[in-house]
């Protein structure tokens, strides 16, 4: 045992499998790791234009007339945008459906321009329209 040399390790025939194995694995990981930060971003924004649409419908049940309602809902919604950065106003729109029982405030986002879309057709996407509508019950409970 005394003076015996400790051996040393000798690379083998599966020397260049890591790198093989990151070659094929590693663009797989990096789509995975795309496609979460697209999704999550979509979520993101659909959950927000929910949000505008349930503080346009609140703002909107102030007005007495279709008209009224429809200005309360667009002051809102342009007043509101302005508070997310991410978010651009010219891509959002409100729609106030007035009927006699109830009124529905939808917004519609177009995400087109929005800076996930770079990576439409490397991995999944979302649809580039985002749709939301919040209703309120109008009179008696």
């Amino acid at each position: 045992m005394r003076g015996r040399k400790p051996n040393k390790t000798v690379r083998g025939p599966e020397s260049g499998a890591v790198a093989v194995e990151f070659a094929i694995t590693g663009p797989l990981f990096l789509m995975l790791l795309i496609g979460i930060l697209v999704w999550g971003q979509y979520f993101w924004v659909s959950h927000t234009v929910q949000q505008l649409a349930n503080d346009a419908a609140r703002a909107a049940l102030a007005g007495l007339s279709t008209a009224e309602r429809e200005s309360l809902a667009r002051a809102t919604l342009t007043a509101e945008v302005a508070d997310y950065p991410s978010l651009r106003p010219e891509a959002a729109a409100v729609i106030v459906d007035n009927q006699a029982d109830r009124l529905t405030v939808s917004i519609r986002y177009d995400t087109a321009q929005d800076a996930f879309r770079a990576f439409d057709g490397l991995v999944p996407t979302p649809p580039k329209t985002v749709l939301r509508q919040a209703s309120v019950r109008l009179g008696g409970y």
